[in-house]
């Protein structure tokens, strides 16, 4: 009996420590709702990435440096980290302020005001990716867009 109790206890520590080896292999995405409330309780630095179903280098950076561990690591211990569509159609409200796609039914690729907002460079198109790093008051430090690779996004993420 004694090791038939023996084996059930080992079993379930293996099955719970491979749910929390799990859940610390991805990132801890947030979206514009749970980030304002995040903050209102802690401030932290923040980090966005802007993508669309579309974009190739987005993709190729959800499967290298969004699965990289040390990149999931530093931004699920040192950042708020947000992942949005660009071309979303959802109105977000954020800071008492709702945000909303502008474009749709204008242009073919619509993208929301947000990453419109925040992707604004003077004399230059949107273009995506997009990542933002922002301080804790919500000031943009650094803005990148292109594919940032693993050992690139550690690098990035550094910067403050």
């Amino acid at each position: 009996m004694k090791t038939i109790v023996l084996t059930f206890s080992m079993l379930l520590f293996l099955v719970f420590t491979d749910d929390l080896k799990a859940q610390n292999k991805k990132i801890n995405w947030l979206n514009f709702q749970q980030l304002e409330d995040s903050l209102a309780i802690k401030p932290k630095k923040v980090f966005i990435n802007f993508h669309t179903d579309w974009c190739v280098y987005c993709k190729k950076m959800d499967e290298a440096a969004f699965k990289d561990p040390e990149v999931i690591q530093k931004l699920n211990s040192e950042f708020y980290a947000v992942k949005m569509n660009s071309e979303s159609r959802k109105p977000i409200t954020f800071d008492g302020k709702i945000y909303t796609n502008k474009e749709i039914g204008k242009k073919r690729k619509p993208i929301h005001e947000i990453p419109l907002l925040l992707g604004n460079r003077k004399n230059k198109p949107f273009s995506l990716p997009l990542t933002i790093l922002l301080d804790e008051k919500f000031k943009i430090i650094k803005r990148d867009f292109e594919y940032i690779s693993p050992k690139n996004m550690i690098n990035f993420l550094n910067q403050h």
